[in-house]
């Protein structure tokens, strides 16, 4: 029997989860094809943050974004009856006095007075190896996005819209320029949300989506108890029950999702940097953050079938971004608004 539906969505992670909230929103019908491959969303820290502190520079658009990205999640909590945001204050850890005179200098600028606390904090912190002081970040958090992407699955599925199973690019039939046919599915348009998987996808693998492996441990730390992530040349997130998730790594070589050895000694030599307590590794995890080299996302319609939409490239900052490119794509594909050219994959054609 023949189903008929506004969009197929392959992939259920934050930009798939972001776009389905749309769809929802605004009444269309849809079935998402998801086969868990790509688990970024799933081993991602989760951290929004939009202060890049490597060179306390503000995020593209990290304002604005956080602006619809927290009441986006405070929805999903409500809808799904779950905790997703974890309100954290971030403290940087300075190696040096020229990292305080930058983040003087910085907490002044514009959008970062809305975050960074522009007093140098020197008090000593139980288990914190920070000779130099902290500066201190407010407005962060956590979003717990594996409890997110189980959850919301769990939810589409009891809709009757999920299909648990890889999607085979060889059976979609594209005749017109109206519609298009998988298998027994007629739909207006496919939006590919696949992570790492575009690379197999015949229809956008022309876009340049570099993949960037990252691991991440979780630790088991008595003595620490600190309640704010912690920020040197790794972060050091509470997870509660004495349990911090640590990370992460960068990869650009290794495309597989398994956890190694370089990867655990990486992350725990640079986290014995920064904490001088005993910790036991209880987990760890690996995945591939769908990356571009120009660091903004893939978002836009193919340019020969206009029934095709892509959706990703999120990067590192996906909890932040997924809910306004899902409704910069929505209202390109419904109501013919500009995409944002940052974002719009006609900069690669």
């Amino acid at each position: 029997m023949i189903r008929k539906v506004d969009y197929i969505v392959v992939g259920l992670g934050l930009s798939g989860i972001a776009l389905v909230e749309k769809l929802i929103e605004n009444n269309k019908s849809f079935v998402v094809f998801e086969n868990n491959s790509q688990v970024s969303s799933v081993v991602a820290g989760g951290v929004y943050n939009p202060v890049i502190l490597k060179r306390f520079t503000p995020v593209w658009n990290g304002h604005e974004q956080l602006q619809k990205a927290l009441p986006f999640y405070k929805k999903l909590e409500k809808k799904l009856n779950i905790t997703l945001d974890y309100s954290l204050t971030t403290k940087k850890v300075f190696t040096s006095v020229g990292d305080e005179n930058n983040w003087f200098i910085a907490s002044d600028k514009p959008m970062l007075t809305h975050y960074m606390n522009p007093t140098i904090q020197k008090e000593k912190i139980k288990g914190v190896i920070g000779d130099y002081g902290f500066g201190e970040l407010t407005g962060t958090g956590r979003i717990d996005t594996p409890l997110l992407v189980t959850a919301y699955k769990e939810y589409i599925n009891s809709l009757g819209n999920l299909v648990e199973e890889a999607f085979d690019y060889s059976k979609l039939m594209i005749e017109d320029n109206v519609e298009v046919q998988y298998q027994d599915t007629i739909a207006k348009r496919v939006v590919f949300s696949e992570g790492f998987g575009l690379k197999k996808n015949p229809f956008f693998n022309y876009l340049p989506l570099n993949g960037t492996k990252g691991e991440t441990i979780t630790i088991h730390a008595p003595e620490l108890q600190i309640d704010f992530l912690l920020k040197g040349s790794v972060f050091v997130m509470p997870l509660g029950n004495d349990n911090y998730k640590v990370g992460a790594t960068f990869n650009w070589t290794d495309k597989t999702s398994i956890p190694t050895e370089e990867g655990r000694k990486e992350l725990e030599d640079k986290l014995q940097k920064i904490i001088s307590v005993p910790y036991t590794v209880i987990e760890q995890s690996a995945g591939i953050r769908p990356t571009v080299k120009d660091r903004r996302p893939l978002v836009g319609v193919h340019p020969k079938y206009a029934q095709l939409a892509v959706l990703n490239g999120l990067g590192t900052r996906g909890v932040m971004v997924a809910p306004t490119v899902a409704e910069n794509l929505f209202n390109h594909l419904e109501n013919g608004k500009k995409l944002d050219s940052e974002i719009d994959i006609k900069r690669f054609e």
